[in-house]
């Protein structure tokens, strides 16, 4: 029997490609003959880059890049294809709301520098098309940081470096410098995220909150955001995705990026349709499986996947918080949680270990 395993992370306690070999470790105690293909999987937040190389291969450039309070924090740059080829970049490793303690956050201070940097890093390793993994930021400054380090200059000059305070006073932009650094390169943001920049739905106030922004300033915040939309182009705020990882996709937009899902492009890029089409089960999985992962998460894309490849299935997870009904609905046969093998305490002191536990289990159902 042929088992294609293709998880999410799961989130603070073990990545995709851990989360992965631990289904993989589990499932070959009951079932040592099934074959395994490992396919980990991201939707363009963190862990985008790992799971793309441990599949693609490539080259990974090491690279230091400015985090979102100034300090300096490593990050590296998938390049695959050598020179002309796709570099994938991660935003998150730059400005991701896991590098702060949640005491010191300060959302209206932080800047997406940092993406920029591994933006020009790409784009000097000649990149060809450049990849931007957008999810999971703990910035909110519209990409302003992005811009600056691809050359926009503002008045004030640093307005565009220290989050969404500093853009308080900004009065214009010109973005030709950053523009002309992208030009005969395609940028694409792949994200699941849909939200515009501003307004109600916008990046501030549906994510504002998660990144520690104070309910009383999520509409001064957000009309930060407005200034500098003023100052570049009220059309691309509106767009798809503009809103996501804080505004980076309204950046990215601005500089004639494109938005693709990050699910789907991922899928691509690692053949998951081929590869479920050749196995007789598919096996997915991520931390909390709930009807929010109908939401552009890795296993409603997986599911979907595996449905138009007439395969079955199934999810594994931390906890599982829906019924068969809904796991129908998103495509899934079944859902099996960590918490009801082996306890929330344990599941969480041994997370590798635990999901294992579980693998070995469902394989007695699963398993030919």
């Amino acid at each position: 029997m042929r088992v294609l395993i293709a998880p999410d992370k799961f989130a603070g306690t073990l990545t995709a490609v851990e989360a992965a070999a631990a289904i993989a470790e589990g499932w070959r105690r009951r079932s040592p003959d099934d074959v395994m293909d490992l396919v980990p999987m991201a939707d363009g937040g963190p862990g985008f880059v790992d799971v793309l190389h441990a599949s693609l291969g490539g080259e990974l450039l090491a690279v230091t890049v400015t985090g979102p309070y100034g300090d300096p924090v490593p990050a590296t740059v998938l390049l695959h294809g050598g020179r002309g080829g796709t570099a994938y970049v991660e935003s998150a490793q730059a400005c991701g709301l896991h590098l702060t303690p949640e005491a010191e956050r300060d959302p209206e201070r932080a800047t997406s520098r940092g993406v920029g940097e591994l933006l020009v890093a790409a784009l000097d390793a000649g990149a060809g098309t450049v990849v931007v993994g957008l999810g999971g930021s703990g910035t909110n400054d519209g990409g302003a940081g992005l811009l600056a380090a691809l050359g926009a200059v503002a008045e004030p000059a640093d307005a565009l470096d220290c989050g969404p305070s500093s853009l308080a006073t900004l009065e214009s932009v010109d973005v030709s410098a950053a523009r002309d650094r992208v030009a005969g390169v395609r940028l694409v943001a792949a994200t699941d995220i849909d939200s515009p920049l501003l307004g109600l739905i916008g990046t501030t106030n549906l994510y504002g909150p998660g990144k520690g922004v104070a309910a009383d300033r999520l509409q001064a915040v957000d009309a930060t955001l407005e200034r500098l939309v003023g100052a570049t182009d009220k059309k691309v705020a509106l767009a798809r995705g503009a809103g996501a990882a804080g505004g980076l996709g309204f950046a990215l937009l601005l500089l004639g990026g494109t938005r693709e899902p990050g699910i789907g492009l991922v899928a691509e890029a690692v053949g998951l349709a081929e590869r479920a089409r050749q196995a007789d089960l598919v096996v997915t999985g991520e931390g909390a499986f709930d009807f929010s992962s109908r939401s552009g998460k890795v296993p409603y894309g997986v599911a979907a996947v595996a449905a138009h490849a007439v395969r079955p299935c199934i999810a594994l997870a931390g906890q599982v918080l829906i019924g068969s009904r809904e796991m129908r609905a998103l495509g899934v046969e079944s859902a099996y949680a960590m918490v009801d093998v082996v306890g929330e305490q344990a599941s969480f002191a041994d997370p590798a270990g635990s999901l294992a536990r579980l693998a070995e289990r469902v394989a007695r159902t699963w398993s030919h």
